[in-house]
């Protein structure tokens, strides 16, 4: 069993580089194959999304896993963002003198839904530090969390303030 591993955008994955040439070295049908990684990722349009694609060299049999995405690419569509911060949390000055400053923030239900999406793939049976590590990613991402800098929600989750949100 061969195993080829690509990040892709759900349901677009195309037959170019990365993904064609490797597909084509193992005479494997280049279009069933994007097709079939296209179908399995469709509900996931507009985000990068790992997937797996496991061939039998004999048989030319193959199976096709999708993983779930980053957090931050989850977060982005939480948003509905194109691009989340380039340098977190610090105002940028524009041509011209404009300042700008990236100020989008979560819910605390949109971090609760983005750790049960990823509970899976993030090492660890605690729901409570799934849900940290979720806000730990918003503090790369220059991302508040109910308008609160992350840190500061770190401190109140282990304070227990959001129980009650985390336990639901």
């Amino acid at each position: 069993m061969t195993t080829i591993k690509a990040l892709v955008e759900g349901g677009k994955a195309k037959p170019a580089p990365p993904l064609g040439p490797q597909l084509s070295a193992m005479k494997l049908d280049v279009g069933k194959v994007i097709d079939a990684i296209n179908e399995k990722t469709k509900d996931f349009a507009g985000i990068q999304v790992p997937v797996e694609i496991n061939v039998n060299p004999n048989t030319k049999e193959f199976e096709v896993k999708v993983g779930t995405p980053p957090v931050a690419s989850l977060i982005k569509k939480e948003l509905k963002l194109e691009k989340l911060a380039k340098t977190p949390f610090k105002v940028i000055e524009k041509e011209g003198g404009e300042k700008e400053e990236f100020t989008e923030s979560l819910s605390f239900d949109q971090v609760v839904k983005i750790a049960k999406v990823k509970m899976d793939d993030l090492k660890t049976t605690d729901f409570k530090k799934a849900v940290k590590q979720v806000v730990s990613t918003c503090v790369s991402c220059g991302v508040y969390v109910e308008n609160k800098p992350p840190k500061e929600i770190i401190k109140e989750i282990d304070e227990g303030k959001w129980d009650g949100k985390i336990n639901a």
